[in-house]
């Protein structure tokens, strides 16, 4: 276990930088629409931007893992996200957010994905999940810090000095990443990368898109991570503030403690298929009782604050089952196509962090950013996770786990 410390250490170090990305919008929200003149539609718009690019480069992004190994992959791309903190820095309008916002998500398209990559080579099939749900648990340090600490910085030295500062950071990870991290456990006979011909690399895609069980475990994972980022990261600070008219610090204790309740949501999350012999019936719990939550804030009419952040909280604990979906997609794949596997079960996440902001972006501006309009995003979110679950039960149930 000690050889592999390095390696998780620098995977949480990528991906906290990725939630930090993801999330740093929320908090700010107010400063971003005051200081850039935005609509609730372009904030939204902002949100999305990100993950459209994590879209629309994951199946290169895969193709390179095989070709060039994740280390070489991750630490190049990162340096993409450097560019994109310091344009979102110097943002003028609403248009120079969104451009660094997409560039940002161009240079964190590779961290979450490298996790499942290299996780999958360096931990036996039955505890990958219980893995993944420890770096994806120590990730949320991001998240965290995108709460209360970036509300502070925000307020201290100014949210484009805080962006600054992230670049500067992103920049010494990406230098570690690649001098320490290596793609395959020094044990290992198997080859690092993949050379193949073009016509090999696309039936490789072919087949992995022809794999048994695929499309339905995707249509849950369109709502899984989606919907909780939806809330934590993209609307949660603006209900806070035009709902309970909380102030930046405010907001982002009540962010923080949600964010707190993701990171225990994953490690719960983690070792449950083998708790429980199964990967679906954890799936289908955790979506039930979210959908739960989001349907009590839709359908109650400007609940007390106290309640409000107990739902909120409690949303964000018990939607955060993403990961059990990414282990029980990893296992449908053999290794020579383990980075367009996991790549292309992210293509269903990506587009669904890149529609559900959007979405419920024309929903609150189409309501003026009331309660009423807070409710119909609750309400949509809470329907998507339920519809996603009737596609969902025809996925096979491969908890790899005996």
């Amino acid at each position: 276990m000690a050889s592999k410390l390095p390696l998780l250490a620098l995977l949480i170090a990528i991906t906290c930088l990725s939630q930090f990305y993801r999330v740093s919008n929320s908090v700010i929200a107010p400063d971003l629409v005051r200081d850039l003149h935005l609509s609730a539609r372009q904030l939204g718009w902002a949100g999305s931007a990100f993950f459209f690019a994590l879209f629309a480069v994951q199946l290169p992004v895969g193709l390179w893992f095989d070709r060039f190994g994740a280390r070489r992959t991750v630490s190049v791309v990162s340096l993409i996200a450097v560019g994109g903190a310091v344009w979102t820095a110097h943002a003028a309008d609403a248009g120079d957010l969104i451009i660094g916002r997409a560039i940002m998500g161009l240079g964190c398209a590779a961290s979450f994905m490298s996790v499942v990559f290299l996780c999958a080579r360096w931990f036996e099939p039955a505890k990958l999940a219980t893995a993944l749900s420890w770096v994806f648990a120590g990730s949320n340090l991001g998240t965290l810090a995108g709460a209360t600490p970036l509300a502070w910085i925000a307020a201290t030295f100014g949210w484009r000095n805080g962006f600054l500062g992230l670049a500067a950071v992103t920049l010494v990870v990406a230098a570690l990443f690649y001098a320490i991290v290596r793609d395959r456990p020094p044990q290992s006979t198997l080859p690092t990368t993949h050379r193949e011909s073009l016509r090999d690399v696309f039936g490789g895609l072919l087949q992995v898109w022809r794999t048994p069980g695929l499309l339905p475990l995707l249509a849950m994972h369109f709502f899984a991570y989606a919907t909780m980022l939806t809330v934590l990261g993209i609307w949660g600070g603006p209900y806070l503030f035009d709902v309970y008219k909380l102030d930046g610090v405010a907001r982002g204790n009540v962010l923080l403690v949600m964010g707190v309740a993701q990171t225990l949501g994953i490690l719960a999350y983690g070792p449950m298929d083998r708790v429980l012999h199964s990967r679906k019936k954890v799936v289908f719990g955790g979506a039930l009782i979210s959908a739960f939550f989001l349907g009590t804030l839709a359908f109650v009419a400007h609940p007390p604050l106290w309640l409000a952040v107990v739902l909120l909280v409690g949303a964000c604990f018990f939607c955060a089952f993403g990961t059990v979906i990414v282990a029980q997609g990893r296992t449908l794949f053999p290794d020579r196509l383990g980075g367009r596997a996991v790549t292309t079960v992210n293509l269903a996440q990506c587009l669904g962090l890149t529609v559900l902001p959007a979405v419920t972006g024309y929903i609150v501006d189409a309501y003026g950013a009331t309660d009423l309009a807070y409710r119909y995003v609750f309400a949509t979110l809470a329907g998507g996770l339920l519809l996603g679950l009737i596609p969902y039960s025809r996925s096979p149930d491969n908890a790899s786990i005996k």
